[in-house]
């Protein structure tokens, strides 16, 4: 029958009996004239995978023909995980010395430098040259927004450890520099050399002992 026509075209596949095992189940289409066996697979390295083998029949007269023999997994395979794009898989520090990461030409966090304006920019009149004729594109108000809530629920905002024990906030740290642009009412960069964020953009009410003004 199509079973035994199955069961031994998995067989001729696999080249060997021990490879082949258990008849597990049949599907057919809704006309009742291609089906598929599925039958165990011992496979080294495929533990729960099944051959699958379509049969089909012109007619209810005519005999049944073999269409395909594959392999395919079962609901207790051990499966790869469903592949991700490399821009979704990159996180911070993934980037080192001589890598290249393109961004988008669709990116949402960037928009054409002559598409902005300097109101979104907050640039003054000596920096206006840059929309459209400097960078070919600038953060978008998506990007910044990103950006600024990033930073300030990150380590370098108000809610961290060494923020919360600290004696005042950056604001008023004569080492905390100013930033220009829409971000510059919440973040300043720190300029202490022997504050663990010299170098870093800290929110204005971020802190730490390093403060200038801190006393004991």
């Amino acid at each position: 029958d199509a079973q035994d026509l199955a069961r031994d075209a998995a067989l001729a596949d696999a080249g060997d009996a021990k490879l082949v095992g258990e008849f597990v189940s049949v599907e057919f289409d809704d006309e009742g004239r291609i089906a598929s066996y599925l039958f165990e697979a011992h496979l080294p390295a495929y533990k729960g995978w099944r051959w699958a083998v379509t049969v089909a029949k012109v007619d209810s007269d005519s005999d049944a023909t073999v269409c395909d023999v594959v392999v395919l997994p079962g609901p207790d395979s051990l499966l790869a995980p469903d592949w991700i794009p490399y821009v979704d898989r990159l996180a911070p520090g993934d980037v080192g010395v001589g890598d290249i990461v393109p961004s988008s030409i669709d990116d949402a966090r960037l928009v054409p430098g002559f598409a902005a304006l300097p109101a979104d920019e907050d640039l003054d009149a000596t920096q206006i040259w840059e929309l459209g004729l400097g960078r070919p594109r600038v953060m978008s108000i998506e990007g910044r927004d990103q950006a600024s809530k990033r930073w300030y629920t990150g380590d370098r905002g108000p809610e961290s450890d060494i923020a919360k024990a600290s004696p005042k906030p950056c604001a008023s740290c004569g080492f905390f520099l100013g930033i220009s642009g829409s971000l510059r009412g919440a973040f300043g960069v720190c300029a202490n050399a022997i504050s663990p964020e010299d170098g870093r953009v800290v929110s204005v009410d971020h802190g730490c002992g390093a403060h200038s003004e801190a006393t004991f």
